[in-house]
C-alpha cells in the first residue's frame, strides 16, 4: 500500500488538535509553576493570573500555529509524493 496522497485539511485539524492538546500541557505546567513561584517571589497573584491565562492562549496559540504548520506539511508531502511517489506501507 503506498500514501499517494493526504486531504490538507484533514491533516491540518488533526494536527492542530494534537498541538492544542500540547498547548494545554504546556498551559497547565506554566499556571502550577507561576502558582507556586508567585508567593516566593512576592508578586502575588499576577504571577497566578498569568498562569491563568496561559492554560487559555497557548492551546489557542499552539493549536493555530499546528492547523497552519499541517496544511503546509501536508501540501508539501502532496508535492513531494507526485514526484517521488509516496510512502510505501507493509501490513499484514
Amino acid at each position: 500500500m503506498i500514501i499517494k496522497r493526504i486531504d490538507v485539511f484533514s491533516a491540518a485539524k488533526i494536527i492542530g488538535i494534537i498541538a492544542a492538546g500540547f498547548g494545554l500541557l504546556v498551559g497547565m505546567m506554566v499556571f502550577l509553576f507561576e502558582g507556586l513561584l508567585g508567593p516566593m517571589t512576592g508578586t502575588g497573584n499576577g504571577f497566578a493570573m498569568m498562569g491563568g491565562l496561559m492554560v487559555i492562549a497557548l492551546p489557542l496559540m499552539y493549536g493555530i500555529a499546528g492547523f497552519i504548520g499541517g496544511a503546509i506539511q501536508a501540501l508539501i508531502y502532496n508535492a513531494a509524493a507526485g514526484v517521488i511517489g509516496g510512502i510505501r506501507i507493509e501490513t499484514e
